[in-house]
């Protein structure tokens, strides 16, 4: 037996926007951790190099190699007080650093060093990634 009555059909709702509706959100740059090897002596110099790269964090660890004496002379790194800089720079800007240190590198008197980038998988709020990737219109004023 029926009654007369009927159930109202639920409108299906769509949770995902259309492909055509712009969001206003665009895809992030990606970042890279930039370890730099170079003389302690010469920290300065390519702290300052890589500011110019809009680099935002600079990490300078003051280090003494302990590596085999052979693979120093190797490498060319036979002065023992060394200077870590780790910076995060944005993975566009990554070739041109690293040619402006090759550069650097062999025009500058004992300029030996090692260089060399790690991924940066994910950071964790947007203040914070706006910081590291120099996107100054994305910070907030207080």
């Amino acid at each position: 037996m029926t009654t007369g009555k009927t159930t109202p059909k639920r409108k299906k709702v769509n949770s995902l926007k259309s492909a055509k509706e712009p969001t206003g959100l665009t895809a992030p740059k990606k970042l890279k951790i930039l370890v730099t090897v170079v003389d302690r002596t010469k920290a300065d110099f390519y702290l300052d190099m890589l500011e110019g790269y809009e680099v935002n964090l600079q990490t300078v660890i003051f280090g003494k190699g302990t590596a085999p004496t052979e693979i120093l002379q190797y490498l060319g790194l036979s002065h023992l007080n060394k200077a870590v800089i780790f910076s995060v720079v944005q993975e566009e800007k990554v070739k041109e650093i690293l040619v402006a240190y090759e550069d650097k590198y062999f025009k500058t008197k004992n300029g030996k060093g090692i260089a060399f980038t790690l991924p940066i998988s994910s950071v964790i709020g947007v203040l914070v990634y706006q910081f590291l990737s120099n996107n100054v219109e994305g910070i907030r004023s207080e």
